[in-house]
């Protein structure tokens, strides 16, 4: 009797999975190669646990995408990164360090300004690309035949964005970089005297210069979108869509932008009923080191240990910096593990082990990880933030300046300019966040607050992709301020209406006073 309901459950267990996975959707996936891919492939995974059928379209030699039959189906496509060496963010960086001479007020143009010769070359690329996929017959016949629920993509670049106009595809964005810039400032109102703009190391607290020097930022990426971006698609959308479509309202017209923030780290700010703040979706629950890395991590002792790692794409800095950086831990207490690749530098201390690889997320949630060095990427910080480890900065590219300025303005970073770094100004401020509890206390709090929520940031993910594959669509949440003229959304339109008619108004009213000034005096004048 046993054993017939021991056959019963297991049939019933088949015919309830075997439904759940029946009602998987099928979603078509073209995603960002780099630290991107990592936020992606996170998401892909719990899709594919919850019994959704994925392609994904990467190039056949991606830095981190890689065929994976068991998670996805891959198709290859040409990718902008095809077209990168890795070697270019180190010559990117040197730029940047050299920008970071010029005075402060002009530092942030001169990198905002690196970050548009670089776009306008990768779009110019990525624009190639995309037509080349819709000259691929074969291929668009087979998206096409396959008839795909919805279209997920990251659009720091547009290709998949385009794609998924193409094919009339409901669209989701797992987003933070939009074409130009950051993605709030593309689909929220955002008022420069308060919401800085990306790059411009502002924070919410403006003065009256620093205001100004958010409005010259804004203006130029206005300048950065609609000059030197949106022309490069121009022939592209001439060929392949309706009159009238460009880059900009293609973007708009996504379904739910997921949006990896969080306003426990992000300043507060206007938003839209489409966006969707998912920060942090990546971190997890620390797991068990590896037993040479728990024999350190537990060798530390009360001390503890200092972790730094600079991120996966420029993991070597110049030579003296990282003298520098060996010198100063070589004069701590504390143990130290240090994610490096390249020679080894001669002033490396016997406290200090270096790494090719580690898991960062689980050395950041070890009870003995007292301080984090990093890059200022928005995985680390997430990750630094979930799991209460307060940070020292040395930012290098990108975003990073701005990510750093969050924590630091809370009070839970240090930042080290790479340009002026030394072993003195580097050890003074990692002995300070060593010694001094307020930034651990600070970035526990924020930590309290990222955890304090009713939805995990990744079931909230979940639901409002499948939100959309239920209902075709989110376009009920979509403003009606999208589909206006720019003249129209700043009621340019009404204003020069209401003036026209107040000018009318006046000067009626004046040539009426004078009208009857005149009958009056020429009365006074006859009678005498």
């Amino acid at each position: 009797m046993s054993n017939t309901i021991s056959v019963f459950l297991a049939v019933l267990c088949c015919l309830v999975v075997g439904a759940y996975y029946c009602k998987g959707s099928k979603i078509l996936v073209l995603p960002v190669d780099g630290s991107h891919w990592i936020n992606m492939k996170v998401i892909l995974e719990e899709l594919h646990s919850r019994g959704h059928e994925i392609t994904v379209l990467h190039s056949a030699n991606s830095w981190y995408i890689t065929n994976n039959p068991s998670i996805y189906n891959s198709v290859h496509v040409q990718s902008v990164f095809d077209e990168m060496d890795r070697n270019f963010y180190v010559e990117m960086m040197q730029d940047v360090m050299d920008c970071r001479g010029h005075p402060t007020f002009i530092r942030s143009f001169c990198q905002h300004n690196l970050i548009t010769m670089l776009l306008k070359d990768m779009h110019k690329i990525s624009a190639i690309m995309t037509n080349n996929i819709f000259k691929d017959e074969t291929l668009m016949k087979k998206l096409k035949n396959n008839k795909f629920d919805l279209m997920l993509t990251d659009p720091a670049f547009p290709m998949g964005a385009i794609l998924g106009g193409y094919l009339k595809l409901p669209m989701v964005f797992n987003v933070r970089w939009i074409t130009n810039g950051e993605s709030h400032q593309s689909i929220a109102p955002s008022p420069v005297s308060y919401v800085p703009v990306s790059g411009s190391e502002l924070h919410d607290q403006m003065g009256f210069l620093e205001r100004t020097k958010n409005m010259l930022h804004y203006l130029y990426s206005l300048y950065e979108l609609y000059i030197v971006i949106n022309p490069t698609y121009t022939d592209l959308f001439q060929k392949h869509f309706p009159p009238g479509t460009d880059l900009v309202s293609l973007m708009l017209s996504a379904d739910i932008w997921l949006c990896r923030g969080d306003f426990v780290f992000e300043f507060p700010r206007p938003t839209m009923p489409n966006m969707v703040y998912i920060g942090g979706f990546q971190c997890k629950e620390a797991q068990p080191l590896p037993h040479e890395l728990e024999e350190f991590m537990q060798s530390s002792g009360d001390h503890g240990v200092v972790f730094m790692s600079v991120g996966t794409i420029v993991s070597a800095l110049p030579s003296d910096i990282t003298e520098a950086i060996a010198a100063a831990f070589a004069e701590l207490p504390q143990k130290v593990i240090w994610r490096f690749d390249g020679d080894k530098p001669s002033t490396l201390g016997k406290n200090t082990k270096l790494v090719k690889w580690l898991p960062q997320n689980d050395l950041l949630g070890h009870p003995k990880t007292k301080v984090f060095i990093a890059h200022g990427g928005t995985n680390g910080m997430y990750e630094a933030i979930y799991h209460g480890v307060p940070v020292l900065g040395l930012p290098l590219l990108f975003d990073q300046f701005d990510n750093l300025l969050r924590l630091k303005v809370r009070g839970a970073a240090r930042v080290v300019e790479v340009r002026s770094l030394t072993k003195d100004n580097f050890l003074e401020a990692l002995k300070d966040i060593l010694e001094n509890p307020t930034y651990r206390e600070n970035i526990q709090r924020l930590s309290r607050l990222h955890r304090d929520r009713p939805m995990s940031p990744m079931d909230t993910a979940i639901f409002w992709i499948e939100y959309v594959i239920r209902n075709k669509g989110a376009t009920h949440l979509l403003p009606a301020g999208f589909r206006l003229p720019w003249y129209s959304y700043v009621c340019l339109d009404v204003a020069v209406f209401v003036l026209a008619v107040s000018g009318i108004s006046m000067w009626g009213f004046v040539f009426v006073c004078r009208l009857l000034c005149c009958k009056r005096s020429s009365k006074k004048i006859k009678p005498e």
